[in-house]
């Protein structure tokens, strides 16, 4: 039988016009304490984000998710929380902020395989 794990996970969104408070969900991050597992996913539809607004710049949006992508894989990155523990970076990843890029607040559950949970949650949020 396989070992249940306790994760967390957030939605990553794009929020074009911060004071309006509209968001579009993008991808999703998990994080298991246990397995030291953190990982994301996202994807872009740049004809949504238009409907949202005309001033974001496709190209600086894929590169603010690649670096949250690096950071969650602790790859060498400027900024040094990319060399903390997956907890930590998990924590910063998604700490509340003001920015075109936020994330939901965690959210718990269980479950036997890490991988398959991110792609359904990635499919029934995202997608």
């Amino acid at each position: 039988m396989q070992e249940k794990h306790l994760y967390e996970y957030a939605v990553i969104r794009v929020v074009p016009k911060v004071e309006r408070e509209e968001f579009l969900n993008v991808g999703i991050i998990l994080f298991c304490k246990k397995q030291q597992f953190i990982k994301m996913i996202y994807k872009l539809d740049d004809l949504k984000i238009q409907l949202f607004s005309t001033e974001l710049e496709a190209g600086q949006l894929e590169q603010n998710l690649q670096s949250f992508e690096k950071i969650s894989k602790g790859e060498k990155t400027e900024n040094r929380i990319s060399k903390e523990e997956p907890a930590e970076r998990f924590r910063w990843l998604t700490a509340v902020r003001s920015a075109c890029i936020q994330t939901s607040r965690p959210h718990p559950g269980i479950t036997q395989d890490l991988d398959k949970t991110l792609q359904r949650l990635f499919e029934e949020l995202v997608l």
